[in-house]
Order: structure tokens, then sequence, then C-alpha cells
């Protein structure tokens, strides 16, 4: 295979890293960033060799980026055009890049970026009390401090929430309905990739738009590939 051949072939690939080690998550994240591919590239899905089977509290993120770098060798051997970190902490983002040839894009920053696009307010709706800090902490370094509303949280357990799809779509739009009302928020990022199918779900529901942070994150991946 000639060099031009392997140029070609590394610009048809996306690699979707799930740094939780559910491999149905991974599969489902996959699937949606898949379908926001453009015709001719093909997404792979990686799964977190070890950690938390779903990320809720700072310490399971924490342990999710030395998992996410554990995978930068094998990635490194065959670079893609892009590798999309698919958690919203963007576990392991930097410490990836530093390793890795190709772009590397985290979920959050690429989803913040879009609901941010033309100096709209945004709010971040999730699942898990637990991290709320660390996504404040991530928007304002991610350089949107003055847009940033806050983070708007679903009600009831985080476990007993995430396992019913529809209980996850209901609680999810009564707090978007919620962001809106409290901080007129002109976005909302639905932030976690296992939120994927409840983001694509939610989307047209209200007045303002909502990112699904996957597509958001393909969409960047793509504009960054190595030419």
């Amino acid at each position: 295979m000639t060099e031009r051949d392997l140029r070609s072939q590394a610009a048809s690939r996306l690699v979707l890293i799930n740094p939780n080690t559910n491999a149905a998550t991974t599969e489902a994240m996959r699937a949606i960033a898949q379908e926001a591919a453009p015709d001719g590239v093909v997404v792979e899905g990686l799964t977190a060799p070890h950690g938390a089977p779903l990320i809720t509290h700072a310490q399971a993120l924490a342990v999710a980026g030395e998992a996410v770098l554990a995978l930068a060798e094998g990635i490194a051997a065959a670079p893609p055009a892009g590798v999309i970190v698919s958690a919203f902490g963007d576990p392991g983002l930097e410490a990836l890049r530093r390793r890795l040839p190709c772009p590397v894009t985290g979920i959050a920053e690429a989803a913040m970026l879009e609901a941010a696009a033309g100096g709209r307010s945004f709010a971040v709706v999730t699942t898990t009390p637990d991290l709320v800090a660390s996504i404040e902490a991530m928007a304002i370094a991610y350089g949107h401090g003055p847009r940033f509303r806050g983070v708007a949280l679903t009600k009831g357990d985080v476990h007993a929430v995430m396992s019913d799809p529809q209980r996850l779509v209901d609680a999810l739009a009564e707090a978007c309905g919620e962001a809106i009302d409290r901080w007129q928020a002109q976005a909302l990022v639905i932030g976690g990739g296992p939120l994927a199918q409840a983001a694509k779900a939610l989307s047209g529901r209200f007045g303002v738009p909502v990112v699904a942070p996957i597509p958001a994150a393909v969409r960047l991946a793509l504009l960054r590939q190595v030419k």
C-alpha cells in the first residue's frame, strides 16, 4: 500500500472512544456518530479497558482519563482522521492529544462550541449531580464563562433514570424546560455520551437549539481532520 493509499484510508476513519466500560453503550454511541458522518467516513468504536460502566462522579472521571490514555498506543499504530472522546467530561483529552498524531475532539468541547455559536447563552442538561462542578469548570476552561448559564439536572436517582429510556427522555425534557425558564438559555447541551439516544429524541422539542454532543463532535472532528 502506498503512502497516498494510507492517507486516503486514514481520512475515511474516525475512532470514537467510550471512556466507560459498557460495550453496548460504545456501539450505541458509535452508531449515532456513524449516522452523523458523511458518506465514505467509517466510525470505529473502542471501549475503555478498565473503569466504571457509567461515569457519575469525579473519581470515575479521573479513572476514565487513564483508561482513555491506555488506548493511545493502539490508535497511534494506525492513526485515523480523528479521535472522539465520548464522555461529557472529556476525560484524557489533553493527554491523548499529546500522544497521537491526529486531531482529538471531546464531545463536551464540541457541544459547548456549537451551543455558544454566534454568542448564544447556553445551559447543560444532564443526569449526574456529582459532576456539576467539573462541567462548570470545563465550560470556563473552554472559554464559555460569559455565555454559560449553568447545569440543569434530571430528578431522581441517576441509575434508575438511565435504566429506562422513556423515563430518561422525559426527565431530560423537564430539565430542558427548567433551564429555559430559569436562565433564558438560548441553546441547550445534553451533557453525556450515554445520553445520545435521548438527545436525538429531544431535537426540535423546544424553541431553542438542543445540541447532541456526539454529532457535534463528528462535525468538529471532520473539520480538524488531517488533509
